[in-house]
């Protein structure tokens, strides 16, 4: 993993993170607009529209500069294809911050979030100085804990029927990775 402060980007063997731009926003629509991104994911709204893209890219830059969370987009490093986001939160007060993605459904299981979320643990340990780093994720969507599991966090518990979605109370599995992991 390689962090370029200037440029804001991170560089891994196969992709490029970078900040969102105004001009992803097309691509971004196309993705999130997507049943089944929607059910796995907390905050995305369905139907998803342009405008929902552009409000959540205009504060990225201010968001990263602040230090108060960090928005990516996931890019093929060779072509600059956009493959989804992944975004690390800070929480000054205690020293962690909550990984969270999503990837265009064309793009699962090739990897991609595990390379990114490896590149974001290094981010935060290596570059922030983290303590900790967590995820959540529905028990409905097993992968995102296979994701979570390969990039070596920790199953910390469940937060049984935490949260409503479409009207169901869903079980929010929790995950975390101490800078020094023991």
């Amino acid at each position: 993993m390689i962090y370029d402060s200037l440029n804001k980007t991170i560089t891994t063997k196969r992709l490029l993170l970078r900040l969102f731009q105004t001009s992803d926003a097309m691509e971004v629509t196309n993705l999130c607009n997507n049943y089944n991104i929607y059910k796995n994911t907390l905050y995305l709204p369905y139907p998803y529209s342009m405008e929902d893209a552009l409000s959540w890219i205009e504060n990225h830059l201010h968001n990263f500069n602040d230090n108060s969370s960090y928005e990516f987009a996931i890019t093929d490093k060779v072509t600059g294809k956009l493959f989804g986001a992944i975004a690390l939160s800070y929480n000054q007060n205690f020293n962690n911050g909550e990984i969270a993605y999503w990837l265009g459904e064309e793009f699962w299981g090739k990897g991609y979030a595990t390379e990114a979320g490896l590149a974001i643990l290094e981010f935060a340990f290596t570059n922030k100085q983290y303590h900790k780093v967590f995820a959540r994720h529905f028990s409905s969507n097993p992968a995102s804990g296979r994701v979570l599991e390969k990039i070596g966090m920790r199953k910390e518990g469940v937060l049984r029927e935490h949260i409503m979605k479409e009207k169901q109370y869903e079980d929010l599995v929790h995950y975390g990775i101490l800078k020094h992991k023991n």
